[in-house]
């Protein structure tokens, strides 16, 4: 399992169920990497997609307490981890929110992160890998621009990953 996602310079990842930035690149970014794969997400992060619809081309996996019409609902992290083990780890990516991101963030090999050289004023906010000793950062692409803000493309290993393999 991987995650993925866009943080400002305080690791922040949006504000009002929204993104922080209008990111064309990085948007694109996360079209080719995601697209044909599996994407697991809270209820929030769908609501906050267009019209409150799942992402096209992808196995839409959503953690949360009801079910939800159109998406494959999984109740708790037991059901998660039964559900994702059909998978390809390589093909499962969690995209947000926070609580998700903070809660499955340690059972990811690989973790995505476009950094934006910005602060977005955010309401919501990620681990700082970088102060992780748990993860090191193994690369990082030049500097971006991407409509207007500076941005770089890193990836992030998991040294200690939690299996759910189990």
């Amino acid at each position: 399992m991987k995650a993925i996602f866009h943080a400002d310079k305080k690791w922040g990842i949006g504000k009002q169920n929204d993104l922080m930035f209008s990111l064309p690149k990085d948007m694109k970014f996360f079209r080719e990497t995601t697209s044909g794969k599996v994407v697991v997400m809270g209820r929030n992060t769908l609501l906050s997609f267009p019209n409150g619809k799942p992402l096209k081309n992808r196995v839409n996996i959503v953690l949360s307490p009801s079910d939800i019409d159109g998406v494959k609902t999984v109740h708790d992290l037991d059901e998660l981890f039964e559900e994702v083990k059909k998978y390809s780890p390589d093909d499962v990516f969690v995209i947000g929110g926070a609580t998700v991101y903070r809660t499955l963030i340690p059972y990811c090999t690989e973790v995505l992160v476009t950094k934006v050289d910005a602060d977005g004023g955010a309401e919501v906010f990620v681990p700082n890998l970088d102060l992780d000793q748990g993860f090191e950062c193994v690369s990082e692409s030049a500097p971006v621009d991407d409509n207007g803000y500076s941005i770089r493309f890193c990836l992030y290993r998991n040294r200690f990953v939690r299996s759910y393999q189990t």
